[in-house]
C-alpha cells in the first residue's frame, strides 16, 4: 500500500509486491487473453490472508453511512446515502458469520455463504433489525487474463432495503483488475460503471470507476450522475477519489446561482469503521471461513510460501473428495442458509422477518449463529486457538488488507 500526498488528499493505491513476479510469468504460457480463470489453481502469493466470503464485508465499511440515510426524510438524501458508497477462492458450503455492535447499543448481523463452486457464487446477507435496513445479494465473480492483467468482473446483484420507507435500491458492482502482471508496478484497481437504482424514488446513479492510463491519469478516480428515471433530469455530479475523498455538485443549484463548488460527501480519513465481530476459533464450524484457512493465513502472514501452498492444496483436495462422495452418493449440494429461487437469484432462507427489533434479532441470531449441536456461538469466549494466536490476529477484528 502506498501514499502520496496530493491537495491535502491521500491518494491510496493498492499495490502488489514485485518478488513473485517472475512466478507468475511462468504461468503465463497456460493462459491465453479472454480466457476463464475461475478453474485455475493460483500460487498462494497472489492471496491476500482471507477468504472472498468475508471480503464481501468491505462493502459495508462505514455502516453508520447507511444508517444515517436511513434516518433522512428527504428521499434524495436518503438515495445518496446509499448510491455513492463503495482472497481466497472459498470452497462449496463455506461460510463466514458476523455481527456489528454500534455505539448507539444497536447492532447489525452479516453471514456470507458459498452457494455454487463451479461457477463460483457467494450470497450474502446483512440486517440490522433496530433501523430496519436489510442488505442481501450474491456475487458471481469471473476472472480474466487480459494481457498484462487479471481482471475479475464482478457480476450479481445486491439490494439495500429500507424498511422505514419501503425502498428498495438495486446495486451492481464494478470490477477488479490486478494491473502490471508482466510489465510496469502491480496495482490493485476498480473499474467500469457500477449502477444504484430505487424506482420507489425515482432516483438512479450512474458512475464510473476510472482505470488509470499508461500514461495519463491516477488511480481510484470516479465520475457519475444522480438523475431521475423518469425525466432523465441530472440533479448532482459526484466526483473524487473513491479511497479517500468523494465530492458532490448540486447541478440544479449551479444553474441557479451560475457558479458552484462542489462539497465533501465522503471523507474516509472522518468516517468511523465499525468493526466486525467474529466468534473465536473455538465456537466456529470447520467450513467456518477463518477456522477453515486458519492454517493458510498464518503461513501467508508469516510469509511461509511453502507451508501455505501445502495447507491450501490440502483444503482444495479435500473438497474435490467431497465432491466425489456427492456424486456418487447422487447427492445435491444444498446451501445451508440460502436458496436458489425463481428468479434466478440466491436469497436467504430466513423469511418474513419481524418489524419489531427485539423479535428480528432473536430470529436472526437463532438462525445465523445456531450450530449443529444446537448451541449458540459464543462471543465472549476469548481466543485461545494457537494458530490463529500465533498469526497475531485477533478473532474479534478484521483480517488486515495485504
Amino acid at each position: 500500500m502506498s501514499t502520496n500526498a496530493k491537495n491535502d488528499c491521500a491518494v491510496v493505491e493498492e499495490e502488489l509486491d514485485e518478488e513473485p513476479r517472475s512466478i507468475i510469468l511462468s504461468m503465463i504460457g497456460q493462459l491465453r487473453k479472454d480466457m476463464d480463470l475461475s478453474r485455475i489453481t493460483f500460487p498462494t502469493f497472489v492471496l491476500e490472508p482471507r477468504s472472498f466470503t468475508e471480503r464481501v464485508t468491505d462493502f459495508m465499511s462505514h455502516p453508520d453511512f447507511l444508517i444515517q440515510a436511513s434516518k433522512c426524510e428527504d428521499p434524495v438524501q436518503r438515495f445518496i446515502g446509499v448510491g455513492v458508497k463503495k482472497p481466497y477462492n472459498p470452497i462449496l458450503g463455506e461460510f463466514f458469520r458476523s455481527r456489528y455492535a454500534f455505539d448507539d447499543d444497536t447492532s447489525a448481523f452479516f453471514v456470507a455463504e458459498q452457494v455454487s463452486h463451479h461457477p463460483p457464487i457467494t450470497a450474502m446477507f446483512y440486517h440490522s433489525p433496530e433501523h430496519h435496513i436489510a442488505i442481501e445479494g450474491d456475487l458471481r465473480p469471473k476472472s480474466r487474463f487480459f494481457g498484462n492483467s487479471v481482471g475479475m468482473l464482478l457480476e450479481g446483484y445486491a439490494k439495500v432495503h429500507f424498511g422505514k420507507w419501503n425502498e428498495n435500491y438495486q446495486v451492481t458492482y464494478p470490477n477488479m483488475y490486478a494491473r502490471g502482471i508482466l510489465f510496469g508496478r502491480m496495482v490493485l484497481e476498480l473499474g467500469e460503471t457500477s449502477t444504484v437504482t430505487c424506482q420507489e424514488s425515482d432516483l438512479a446513479f450512474d458512475v464510473e470507476f476510472k482505470t488509470k492510463g499508461l500514461i495519463w491519469g491516477t488511480y481510484n478516480q470516479i465520475a457519475g450522475k444522480i438523475r431521475r428515471i423518469s425525466t432523465k433530469e441530472v440533479l448532482y455530479e459526484i466526483s473524487g477519489n473513491w479511497q479517500t475523498q468523494i465530492f458532490i455538485l448540486d447541478v440544479r443549484e449551479k444553474r441557479r446561482v451560475g457558479s458552484l463548488e462542489p462539497s465533501v460527501l465522503f471523507d474516509s480519513a472522518k468516517e468511523h469503521v465499525v468493526p466486525q465481530l467474529v466468534a473465536c476459533a473455538a465456537e466456529q464450524e470447520p467450513n467456518e471461513s477463518r477456522n477453515l484457512w486458519k492454517y493458510v493465513t498464518k503461513a501467508i502472514v508469516e510469509n511461509n510460501l511453502d507451508n501455505a501452498t501445502t495447507y491450501k492444496s490440502a483444503i482444495e483436495e479435500e473438497q474435490r473428495e467431497d465432491a466425489k462422495r456427492r456424486d456418487a452418493a447422487k447427492n445435491r449440494f444444498m446451501p445451508r442458509f440460502f436458496q436458489l429461487e425463481t428468479d434466478g437469484n440466491y436469497h436467504p432462507k430466513l423469511k418474513n422477518i419481524s418489524e419489531d427489533p427485539v423479535k428480528a434479532k432473536d430470529d436472526i441470531v437463532n438462525w445465523m449463529f445456531t450450530r449443529p449441536d444446537g448451541q449458540i456461538q459464543n462471543f465472549d469466549k476469548a481466543e485461545d486457538d494457537p494458530v490463529v494466536l500465533a498469526a497475531g490476529l485477533a478473532a474479534t477484528k478484521s483480517l488486515p488488507r495485504h
